[in-house]
């Protein structure tokens, strides 16, 4: 939650601040390949991010008694849930980014953004004030949807929320 802001706090607040973002609009790449290049550009850094983590997995496969003790079909729904959050999280960051000239607020507005995602809709649900409505709220949280990953179970509609996640923010961006 404060990695994947780090990383995106630059990718536009830096560039309008400097100047550079007129000379870059000037070559011939639409304002969606440049969003897009951003964009998985900080999707490419939190993945080798990543990466090491699964010498762990790795060696918990190797060492367990029996050999492969372990629930790999929670481990790599983690991992899946992972990515995808992580690649959700990169999105709100570049959007952010796109609505400030200032590092640390762009930084700021991220990390704030991305821990109401995961955490503000099932704290708003959980006070129960709308009663069936309370389970539509917390499904418009990231939390839900990832902790049904981490369990080993990849549903379409978890990695559907996180797809139009993404677009949403990406498209946010491309408007501003």
């Amino acid at each position: 939650m404060f990695l994947i802001p780090a990383i995106t706090m630059r990718s536009f607040a830096e560039e309008k601040r400097t100047g550079t973002i007129e000379l870059l609009f000037t070559k011939p790449i639409s304002d969606v390949q440049i969003i897009g290049a951003k964009y998985l550009a900080g999707l490419l850094l939190v993945i080798i991010a990543i990466a090491p983590t699964l010498v762990y997995y790795l060696t918990v496969y190797l060492l367990g008694d029996p050999v492969g003790n372990i629930d790999s079909g929670g481990t790599w729904g983690s991992y899946i849930g992972l990515l995808l959050l992580a690649a959700g999280y990169v999105s709100i960051g570049i959007f952010s980014s796109c609505i400030t000239t200032n590092q640390i607020v762009s930084f700021l507005v991220a990390a704030l953004l991305c821990f109401f995602m995961y955490t503000g809709f099932s704290s708003m649900a959980s006070f129960e004030l709308l009663g069936a409505a309370d389970s539509f709220i917390v499904n418009l949280g990231m939390q839900a949807h990832y902790n049904s990953l981490s369990r080993g179970l990849i549903d379409s509609r978890d990695v559907v929320y996180f797809v139009a996640l993404i677009a949403i923010f990406l498209l946010l961006t491309k408007t501003i």
